[in-house]
């Protein structure tokens, strides 16, 4: 591999980033900007943005590109329903206007964890009925009734990530499927057609060009409104390798291609994760 590009290198974290990522932790909440080791961690926390992550802190599918830890064993996860309240006191601290949450898949449990994510757009929404929710969700296995769950809480946006290119799923993402994610962005649309729909790719794990404009494609063709694209970075040894570094000139050319095909808006470039500057992105859509 040759030597990182210089966009890799990052500030050490100012006192403030740091101080309230302490803060945070003291709510006993996790965000997926530490778990999955975000690059723009520091940056975010010092503004207030942060994902937060439920249902725990270990997923039951086996990414290889991912850092969240994976069940390793037939041992029964728990469920700490106390998350979601958790949450909204995380949020009513922040004072923040935009609020982003995920979680892990947890294919373990009846309803995937839809409950615990509409339970929580619930009590963040107690907290000030005008904050704007961004879920960033499962699969779902593509089950109909989870899903309906997730939507009739009325998030503002539902993304769902595709993550990589069609023929990459059988080694990158052996557990999911190209198909059903698509699915899942469609169904979110055809049924709820005010919610903004997002997904994501992440670029530098051996795709070609060809493929990743067939991925934008095939995200528009299932309504998908909102598309961010950035470079993979390995969590560690043990993940799937870089492949490639994208040149900064590539990620423009495909957003430029991306606001062709009827993207509202395509966050495009090396340093991007499926939920930076989320609220920036969304007022763009809905203030234009």
């Amino acid at each position: 591999m040759k030597s990182l590009p210089a966009w890799f290198k990052q500030e050490i974290p100012e006192p403030l980033a740091l101080s309230k990522a302490k803060f945070i932790s003291g709510f006993n909440v996790r965000t997926v900007c530490r778990e999955a080791k975000c690059p723009n961690a520091g940056h975010c926390f010092k503004q207030n943005k942060m994902t937060f992550i439920i249902l725990g802190g270990v997923c039951t599918r086996n990414c290889r590109f991912c850092a969240v830890d994976k069940i390793t064993d037939n041992k029964k996860l728990p469920l700490d329903i106390d998350e979601p309240r958790r949450i909204a006191e995380a949020v009513r601290a922040l004072n923040t206007g935009y609020v982003v949450i995920t979680s892990v898949t947890r294919d373990d449990l009846p309803d995937g964890g839809a409950s615990v994510f509409a339970e929580s757009v619930k009590l963040v929404r107690k907290i000030n009925k005008d904050i704007k929710i961004e879920l960033l969700i499962p699969d779902f296995k593509g089950s109909p009734v989870s899903l309906g769950i997730v939507l009739d809480a009325s998030a503002d946006v539902v993304a769902h990530n595709i993550e990589t290119v069609k023929r990459l799923y059988g080694s990158l993402r052996p557990m999911a499927d190209y198909r059903t994610s698509l699915e899942v962005i469609k169904f979110t649309k055809g049924n709820k057609p005010d919610i903004i729909t997002k997904s994501s790719l992440m670029l530098g794990l051996g795709e070609t060009g060809e493929e990743v404009i067939e991925a934008m494609k095939d995200l528009r063709y299932n309504k998908c409104d909102v598309l961010t694209l950035g470079q993979y970075l390995a969590p560690s040894l043990e993940h799937y390798p870089v492949k490639e570094f994208i040149d900064i000139k590539e990620f423009r050319e495909y957003k430029r291609i991306g606001l062709g095909l009827g993207f509202l808006n395509v966050l495009s470039g090396p340093l991007v994760r499926s939920s930076y500057k989320a609220e920036e992105v969304f007022k763009e859509i809905a203030y234009a």
